[in-house]
């Protein structure tokens, strides 16, 4: 039976792919983006082209109303990339508050199901490896990568008191890296810098050795863990990701073959707390929703690189 949802921060990557995957199921689908860091081109194929999408521009930290039925409330407003929450620190830290109140109230008013966008950031730079829901992190609340893992943090523990208090019917995705097309040049993450400087023949910018690791799980799996979480009745964290790890040097050395690049690996500082090592234990996944991730590492990476071709060689920002 078609639904209607409502997803915030519809323009970003992950939500515009989101947009697209819920229409493919039938559903009509509201989008709210205030585009600071989202792109409307993310979405112009289904601006005026859709019969059953509509696109609000609005900030989700001010009062958030929604008109008619609302099936479904998927949170995911929030500037999501080093570049972007260090740019907007505030902003960051205000959507996780703000925003997500008021995301649970239209949930609320709506009797909807809300789904709540978090991430892998909540374990900071974690001691137990690798990171099974029950770890509570190792986040450094004022380093300034704070500003992103703390506000996570505080929507997780808003999500969860309106469904202890009000008898929400929430859920909590935590999101390990991910990548695919739509992400944005300038993200500040490994793969659209690596990319990119490959696409140009540039040095790959490695920080420290290269040893620290990382995990890559590609959009169309993490839509369908999405998906599976929205339809189970989980209210815990549930952690989504790719558990096949690999060091930031190897990736980097995947990246410069598969776009056939004659780039050479430059090495740099590390950032201030740069996590060492990122894995997602999705024993939970498995159990509770049936789902793993399908695509190969190397497989998504070539699916992807047309589209980092295109946009680098094309001279889009």
């Amino acid at each position: 039976m078609a639904e209607r949802t409502v997803i915030t921060g519809g323009a970003g990557f992950i939500g515009s792919h989101l947009c697209d995957y819920f229409l493919a199921k039938g559903d009509e689908v509201v989008c709210v983006d205030n585009l600071i860091t989202g792109k409307a081109a993310n979405l112009e194929h289904l601006i005026g082209h859709h019969d059953r999408f509509q696109f609000i521009k609005h900030d989700v930290t001010e009062y958030l109303h929604v008109g008619g039925q609302v099936d479904n409330v998927l949170h995911f407003a929030s500037p999501a990339s080093p570049n972007d929450y260090l740019k907007f620190p505030i902003e960051t830290l205000k959507v996780g508050a703000l925003g997500t109140h008021k995301a649970l109230g239209l949930a609320r008013e709506k009797n909807a199901r809300f789904l709540l966008a978090s991430t892998s950031e909540c374990y900071g730079d974690p001691q137990i490896h690798p990171q099974p829901e029950d770890y509570w992190g190792h986040v450094n609340p004022v380093g300034p990568r704070g500003v992103y893992d703390e506000a996570k943090r505080f929507a997780e523990a808003l999500t969860m008191a309106y469904h202890r208090t009000h008898g929400l019917d929430t859920r909590i995705v935590r999101i390990f890296n991910t990548y695919g097309p739509r992400m944005k040049l300038d993200d500040g993450r490994a793969l659209p810098t690596f990319m990119v400087q490959a696409i140009k023949g540039e040095p790959l910018t490695v920080y420290g050795d290269g040893s620290q690791t990382r995990s890559f799980c590609y959009i169309a799996d993490l839509l369908d863990g999405i998906w599976l979480l929205l339809q189970s009745e989980e209210h815990e964290p549930v952690n989504l990701g790719n558990p096949d790890e690999i060091t930031i040097l190897e990736f980097a050395r995947e990246i410069i073959e598969v776009t056939g690049s004659s780039s050479e690996i430059a090495f740099k500082a590390l950032p201030q707390d740069d996590p060492h090592v990122r894995q997602p234990d999705i024993t939970k996944a498995r159990r509770v929703l049936g789902w793993a991730p399908k695509v190969e590492r190397r497989e998504g990476f070539l699916k992807t690189v047309p589209y980092f071709r295109e946009r680098v060689l094309g001279g889009a920002e």
